[in-house]
């Protein structure tokens, strides 16, 4: 989940590139539509990668309290390019499993999947 769409395409290629079934969406009202569609098919998602910072929408944090409300095992995966703004620092307070700090490297992804997945 990324409100800039160059985010998304690369994520989306980085990810099917590292063997992912994949699934982008712009905020977190699409993020929960998304995986509320998936739980109803008996599906799961591995992690969701979420932006902290949504322009004019619901953000990663606001995004990752109603997944947890949903799915209380969603492991999320918060990102963000501000890298001192405290959520990052203290990712598992606000529910999150793993953090990436916006740019990743195709390695750093990887690593972080790794370690939940």
């Amino acid at each position: 989940m990324d409100d800039e769409e160059i985010i998304r395409e690369i994520a989306l290629e980085i990810l099917s590139h590292l063997g992912y079934e994949v699934e982008v969406c712009g905020d977190g009202k699409s993020a929960l539509a998304l995986y509320r569609e998936a739980l109803n098919w008996g599906k799961r998602y591995d992690a969701v990668i979420m932006d902290l910072t949504i322009q004019g929408g619901m953000g990663g944090k606001e995004t990752m309290k109603e997944l947890l409300s949903i799915d209380p095992t969603v492991k999320g995966i918060v990102s963000s390019g501000y890298n001192n703004d405290p959520i990052l620092a203290h990712f598992r307070e606000y529910g999150f499993s793993g953090m990436v700090s916006k740019p990743y490297t195709v390695r750093e992804l990887q690593e972080t999947l790794q370690k939940l997945v």
